[in-house]
């Protein structure tokens, strides 16, 4: 397993990247939301591999890469207006679209489902990937299952080691949130995970987009989309969601005052936080927020603290994503599992 500097990436090295691939191979690589790890979409074998290297429950379905709507056509069974419409405003991009599968798509790709969700990235490294290869990549976040994912190369080698052939390094992701992911099978499009496009932006285009509340589903659960589980997202450290920013500060000080190594997850100012807690201050805008999350998690995970008290983010739709991990990654609230 070797990580290429981002400054070093050249056609040769894509080149070396296709023939693990169409060796059965896994690589990971850049997309703008996070590091993905791939192998052929459509090789049942490769997908084994991809499962088997993350620890994945196999009714977890994989999301297939492609370069655009004709190949994205040739892995649906049904491929409707208003997929046209999505794909034209956000394709390359952001946006997973879940559709009904072709028969060519094997179901070790879907979960064992009859849908197949479907994304075309815009990450540079990407893209020259899957033009090299001239077939759709499956590739599910590159680390291990449940734990955070990986918007660096370096997170990658951490979380999987030996267990990916290759790691293309493309520097930070720019978006550092997964991708939104719509259920088109229905009557009406819904949201399955939000993700790095928020919903006023989506419904633009989808004026019948259903924003619902995420569900979270057990482990083994059959599901139509990544990122539904309970617990997803974690770091290794408890992280706990405050139910305010004063109720933050005051938790990690009380926390302190019992001896514990406390890390503070705030918005604005650190100003007032206690003297002994580390904090670490991504920003009210939800765009940088987003960019930062799970570096700055990887970061406190290695730091070796007791306890990640975070501060609640807005309750609004350019939120939903981020507040969405953020629930997934704690100990308490609605969507946490404990530990």
């Amino acid at each position: 397993m070797i990580a290429l500097n981002a400054d070093r990436t050249s056609p040769a090295q894509i080149d070396r990247a296709v023939a693990i691939l169409r060796a059965g191979g896994l690589v990971a690589f850049p997309t703008e939301t996070v590091y993905g790890l791939g192998g052929r979409a459509l090789d049942p074998a490769a997908l084994a591999r991809i499962f088997a290297a993350k620890g994945r429950p196999a009714a977890h379905p994989l999301i297939a890469h492609v370069l655009g709507v004709s190949e994205a056509r040739a892995l649906a069974a049904d491929w409707s207006r208003l997929a046209d419409r999505l794909a034209e405003a956000f394709w390359p991009g952001p946006l997973t679209l879940v559709v009904p599968r072709a028969p060519c798509v094997p179901l070790e790709l879907t979960g064992g489902g009859n849908s197949v969700g479907i994304r075309a990235p815009a990450h540079r490294i990407a893209r020259a990937l899957l033009q090299a290869l001239g077939e759709p990549i499956a590739a599910p976040s590159a680390n291990r299952y449940q734990t955070l994912s990986p918007t660096t190369a370096a997170h990658v080698a951490a979380s999987l080691g030996d267990r990916v052939d290759l790691i293309l390094d493309g520097g930070p992701c720019s978006a550092g949130i997964e991708s939104t992911v719509i259920d088109l099978g229905g009557e009406a499009p819904v949201i399955l995970r939000p993700g790095a496009l928020d919903f006023p932006t989506l419904a633009a285009v989808a004026p019948t987009l259903v924003d619902t509340t995420p569900r979270a589903l057990d482990r083994d659960a059959e599901r139509p989309s990544p990122g539904m589980d309970r617990r997803h997202y974690a770091p290794r450290t408890p992280l706990v969601i405050a139910p305010s920013r004063s109720a933050a500060l005051l938790d990690a000080a009380r926390r302190v005052a019992d001896g514990q190594r406390v890390a503070l997850l705030l918005l604005e100012s650190e100003a007032d936080a206690p003297h002994s807690a580390y904090a670490r201050v991504l920003g009210p805008d939800p765009g940088a927020y987003g960019r930062q999350l799970f570096a700055a998690l990887h970061d406190l995970d290695a730091g070796g603290f007791d306890v990640i008290v975070a501060e609640p983010v807005p309750d609004t739709p350019p939120w939903r994503a981020i507040a969405d991990r953020l629930r997934r990654a704690g100990v308490d609230g609605p969507l946490g599992a404990g530990r």
